[in-house]
């Protein structure tokens, strides 16, 4: 077989119907190749905290400060200010944080929440004693690609509350959120 080079592939009628191969046949995309559009899982980002832990008051609602981007696509994560996800484009998307808390009692429930504009969307807790440790937290929420956005914050009973920073290859503390394609 050959090899077909071009730069653009259009239907012969206005909004008609491009078909490549039929049922079952495989296309493969070598490495490197960047899809764009529809079919990207972008926007997306991930970050981490680091340099210092971030202590927190007991039994409070506080946003962790991810201060460092690993990757940014579309640059809608705030690193600097807001620590908040703004994506660009409307649909559904996987979000997933975690953090290292620790404390000086280690006996009340601590743990991670996420909240959409500015409201409660979701948690995750551990409710036992000795808490000190990885906690996660993952959801599917829908953006509408202006004004939606997210933020992870934690709490704890725990006194002396605090979020681990990532040191080195260890990501204790991290962010991240891509658009799911297909949904």
């Amino acid at each position: 077989m050959g090899t077909i080079k071009t730069t653009n592939i259009e239907p012969i009628a206005d909004n008609g119907t491009v078909t490549l191969g039929s049922s079952g046949d495989t296309f493969t995309m070598p490495s490197g190749v960047t899809v764009a559009g529809s079919m990207a899982n972008t926007p997306s980002f991930f970050a981490y905290r680091t340099s210092s832990n971030q202590s927190f008051s007991q039994n409070t609602d506080t946003k962790i400060q991810f201060n460092t981007e690993l990757y940014d696509t579309d640059n809608c994560f705030d690193n600097s200010t807001n620590y908040r996800f703004t994506p660009t484009t409307a649909g559904k998307y996987y979000i997933s944080a975690g953090a290292y808390i620790d404390g000086s009692s280690l006996a009340s429930p601590t743990g991670l929440k996420l909240y959409k504009n500015g409201s409660f969307y979701h948690t995750a807790f551990k409710h036992s004693a000795g808490i000190a440790g990885g906690h996660h937290i993952d959801n599917i929420v829908d953006f509408n690609g202006s004004s939606d956005y997210a933020e992870i914050f934690v709490r704890s009973g725990d006194s002396s509350p605090f979020v681990a920073y990532s040191a080195g290859a260890t990501l204790a503390t991290y962010f991240g959120a891509y658009k799911l394609i297909g949904v």
